[in-house]
């Protein structure tokens, strides 16, 4: 339902609030005409405040000209209590899964139509990957960006499937229909895979951390060829039952 902001007495605070407030898990993304109507706003006073919030980087002008939530919140969100106690809930897992594996052991969560990797584990014996803790990479290319792809809202999906997707190496999916196919896979075998997609000599495989129906996180290892994924699959499968378990406990 649209917000209602306006009057005598609202504080600039106050109609800069109701804008962020506007976003939320079934409008991810919204038009400037969208915003002024949840936020109870004119169309001038948004454009003014959603201005001054892109400028900041509190929201994010997409190629399709609608708004969606800033890196700037997200790196904030990182210092939240939730996301803390997300990376040291999995910490311990993400540790054994390394140590029973040598490879690179990544959690991410989605940021917009990126993934945010809050942490990372690897090692002298791990394949050379570009993600660290912090770092953000295109969904599209990586296995935890499949798998938090595959499980995001729809309208997501159709916003990241319509747009340009930008290929890293001769091996990126960049065909919308054959990353649909992909995405649906996930959901139906419940991971996903990538052979070389975003840096070359590189794998990777995937699956969500779910907590009560809903996928909070996406854990993956990199891997230099997929032709252990039957062995990996089951640990890894343990260790995101570990961190979900001990996310509802908590």
């Amino acid at each position: 339902m649209p917000r209602t902001s306006s009057g005598a007495g609202v504080t600039v605070t106050s109609r800069v609030l109701s804008i962020l407030d506007g976003f939320d898990a079934e409008h991810q993304s919204l038009t400037l005409t969208e915003i002024a109507q949840r936020a109870g706003l004119t169309l001038p006073t948004a454009h003014r405040l959603v201005r001054e919030l892109t400028e900041w980087g509190a929201l994010r002008r997409t190629s399709s000209g609608r708004y969606v939530i800033g890196r700037r919140m997200w790196d904030l969100g990182l210092l939240a209590p939730v996301q803390t106690g997300l990376r040291d809930v999995a910490s311990p897992f993400l540790h054994d899964l390394y140590g029973a594996t040598l490879a690179t052991v990544h959690l991410a969560v989605r940021d917009g139509a990126r993934a945010l990797y809050l942490d990372c584990v690897s090692g002298h014996a791990s394949v050379p990957v570009v993600s660290k803790a912090g770092s953000r990479l295109p969904l599209h290319s990586t296995g935890v960006g499949k798998v938090l792809l595959a499980h995001a809202p729809a309208t997501l999906r159709h916003e990241v499937l319509a747009a340009p997707l930008p290929r890293f190496t001769p091996y990126t999916v960049i065909q919308p229909g054959r990353l649909a196919s992909q995405l649906q896979r996930v959901t139906q075998e419940g991971y996903a895979t990538t052979t070389e997609e975003m840096t070359l000599g590189a794998c990777s495989i995937a699956l969500p951390v779910r907590v009560a129906e809903r996928t909070v996180a996406s854990l993956g290892v990199v891997v230099p060829d997929l032709r252990s994924r039957q062995a990996l699959i089951p640990a890894m499968r343990v260790a995101a039952q570990g961190i979900a378990r001990s996310l509802t406990l908590g």
